[in-house]
């Protein structure tokens, strides 16, 4: 019988299948199309330290193999997550959920990590300093070796839980970003968060994102995505969380031999509520066909 399960910071995980931050709401939204309990675990909307209403409209825009988002990390506060969302998410999730934190200062970050690291829900941290929709914070982080290692060493001050920082794929030296966020304490490493893009309407030919540039995200981005998870994997010796264009049982696995401990699913739950529900159903007859009998046998099994 094929075995599913995999461990991602010391935490055991049913299966590697994670829906991915911003695009799985609070969890208790997709509660109502299936038992979001056969997910690995999912991780939450991008949580910052007071509330957003996020950017302008419009900031959806569809393109060829994908999507632009410029949402802009709308969200209610952690407070208010605390207080409102973890307790509606405990009525329909059974298990350490992820939760996903971004800030516009180091300060920032602290407060809020130190907050959610205090909710016997929260299994792990993801740490996002690779937004790259909102001005004065975010990707800022994402792009500086020195500035995301200021961000790790104030969280894990504070935290106590496994701590996976997502990195963004717009720079130059992935690598070198993610040795620097391993050096100063993180547990784990997620990327690729989304890659900058823009759209124009050939109509008023003027760009069709209110913010002019948003994140690029769907099938277009997994050879970029899947390429940087190769590199980060062999780099660091901590986790690598796999994601971007993820759409597919054979994507988990191609994910997941280039050295992903486990893989987030993101635009593709946008466009089928149901995909990570599928991608999970698929994957052991996906394993038989390739000759697999346990998913942590293959990670990166392909760096030979």
């Amino acid at each position: 019988m094929a075995d599913l399960s995999v461990d991602l910071c010391g935490i055991r995980l049913d299966n590697p299948v994670i829906p991915a931050s911003g695009t799985f709401g609070y969890g208790y939204e997709f509660a109502d199309y299936y038992d979001i309990d056969c997910l690995g675990t999912f991780s939450f909307k991008g949580t910052t330290r007071q509330p957003r209403f996020g950017n302008p409209q419009p900031r959806i825009a569809e393109c060829t193999g994908g999507m632009l988002n410029a949402v802009g990390l709308q969200n209610p506060g952690v407070d208010r997550v605390i207080s409102e969302e973890l307790p509606r998410l405990a009525k329909v999730f059974h298990k350490p959920v992820m939760a996903n934190v971004s800030g516009f200062s180091v300060e920032d970050y602290a407060y809020t990590c130190r907050k959610l690291d205090e909710q016997p829900q929260v299994g792990w941290l993801e740490v996002n300093i690779s937004c790259p929709n909102v001005h004065g914070g975010g990707m800022i982080f994402g792009t500086d070796p020195d500035a995301a290692s200021s961000v790790v060493r104030a969280v894990k001050a504070v935290t106590a839980k496994p701590v996976i920082v997502k990195l963004t794929p717009n720079v130059t030296d992935i690598v070198a970003m993610a040795r620097a966020c391993e050096a100063a304490g993180a547990d784990g490493i997620s990327l690729i968060n989304t890659l900058q893009a823009m759209r124009i309407d050939l109509r008023t030919r003027r760009p069709l994102l209110a913010n002019i540039t948003g994140g690029l995200s769907g099938p277009a981005v997994f050879p970029v995505a899947l390429r940087m998870v190769y590199q980060v994997s062999r780099a660091v010796r901590i986790p690598v969380v796999g994601m971007g264009g993820v759409s597919s049982a054979e994507d988990v696995i191609e994910m997941m031999l280039a050295g992903a401990s486990a893989v987030e699913v993101g635009a593709a739950n946008l466009a089928d509520p149901f995909a990570c529900r599928d991608i999970i159903a698929a994957l052991p007859g996906t394993m038989e066909k390739y000759g697999i009998q346990d998913l942590r046998d293959i990670i990166g099994g392909a760096h030979g």
